[in-house]
């Protein structure tokens, strides 16, 4: 065989090419770092692998290609992991982490169906003590290195997930890339299941997986209960085919973090819930919470509008006013416009309109039924925007 015309006696030196990349790469000469790899080749022929593996191999060890390298030695160990050689798959993706050698500048990685988010400039992100605990753990979990890198986090439509996982990719200093799910998903009958192929092992082939955070964001267009009534076959399919690549992915890449995000949890595929290592619910807002979430919010946009005056104790009881206060995605919205469509003439109109986007229209709102609701003649007259003096000779006219 050309390979060990090459390299003589090529089990035994790979042996100790390993040991030395472990204890000092820099003395191991170019030609001889690809060599661990090349002992697989021999067992590769053995089972009928594609010989033009092997000659890919030998082509871009040549040239010195080290990027085709590392990708065609990765195929190699998808390979044997579809033909259940699970240890030997996994020696090879262990041989090019620990060697290191074949890591492409994060420039030259190009997918179809992953984009990066840009984390620089980011909100604070307000969250309940009780997720931000678990959020904490998760990251501590990831720290340790013990292969519990998948996580779903689940929770209401603007209950911060995706936010969440934007922080948690800056905390661990990691590239934040999210799944493309415009490109995915595919019309063609079995193309999705392709392209999800596809895509996980463009996972596999990202540079320096340690520092990836791969998102998928609102994965529930593909992870549908595949024994539900409403689901089609095909999504059915495409849920298994998930299923199989997370669990390769298990074997194959241990380093990069995986987060998806549910909006509805109760119809994920239960089997795929058990694919990931922790679940965090983010439906724990209490009603403190959330007022609390709002006043951050509030004090930092009024201090961007001229012409308004910040009553923060008003502003509070209006929250407090609300039987079901919304969720934080969409509260900030509502604080948002409610300061930005204001009358610059009068300075508590933002309340008002605070007041009618949450409770209901104040033109018809009773001032009697304001008072008795624990608002002050003068919180009143703001709302309202009649005068101290109108507002107290109405109620006392309806109190008479």
């Amino acid at each position: 065989m050309l390979i060990l015309a090459l390299y003589p006696n090529l089990l035994n030196v790979s042996i100790i090419i390993k040991k030395r990349l472990t204890k000092n790469i820099k003395n191991v000469p170019l030609q001889w770092m690809y060599v661990p790899l090349f002992a697989i080749i021999i067992h590769a022929e053995e089972l009928f692998m594609k010989k033009q593996s092997v000659l890919n191999l030998i082509k871009y060890h040549v040239e010195k290609n080290e990027n085709a390298f590392r990708n065609e030695s990765i195929n190699i160990a998808r390979y044997f992991d579809s033909i259940g050689d699970e240890q030997l798959a996994e020696y090879i993706m262990a041989l090019i982490a620990e060697s290191n050698l074949y890591t492409p500048q994060g420039s030259d990685f190009e997918s179809e169906f992953l984009k990066q988010l840009d984390i620089n400039q980011m909100e604070p992100l307000n969250l309940p003590l009780v997720i931000v605990d678990d959020i904490k753990g998760m990251i501590n979990a990831i720290n340790h290195n013990v292969g519990i890198n998948k996580f779903l986090f689940e929770g209401a439509p603007g209950s911060g997930k995706t936010e969440a996982a934007k922080h948690v990719a800056r905390l661990l200093d990691r590239t934040l890339y999210y799944v493309d799910f415009d490109y995915l998903i595919d019309s063609k009958l079995g193309q999705t299941n392709k392209n999800i192929s596809k895509l996980f092992s463009d996972i596999n082939l990202i540079p320096n997986s340690n520092k990836i955070v791969i998102l998928f964001d609102e994965i529930d267009v593909i992870a549908l209960d595949r024994v539900n009534t409403n689901d089609v076959r095909e999504m059915g399919r495409v849920t298994s085919t998930i299923l199989r690549e997370l669990d390769r992915l298990s074997d194959l890449n241990k380093e990069v973090v995986i987060i998806a995000t549910t909006n509805l949890y109760s119809n994920f595929d239960k089997a795929l819930i058990r694919r990931f290592d922790a679940i965090i619910n983010f439906n724990r807002y209490t009603k403190q919470d959330l007022i609390e979430v709002g006043e951050n919010y509030f004090s930092n946009y009024i201090k961007n509008f001229k012409g308004i005056s910040k009553d923060t104790r008003l502003f509070r009881k209006i929250l407090n006013s609300v039987e079901n206060l919304p969720y934080p995605g969409e509260l900030k919205n509502v604080i948002k416009t409610s300061i930005a469509f204001s009358n610059q003439d009068y300075e508590y109109d933002y309340l008002r309109r605070l007041y009618n986007s949450l409770i209901g229209n104040l033109d018809y709102e009773d001032i009697n039924k304001l008072h008795r609701e624990g608002f002050t003649v003068r919180e009143i007259e703001k709302l309202k925007g009649e005068s101290k003096s109108t507002v107290a000779r109405k109620l006392n006219r309806e109190v008479n």
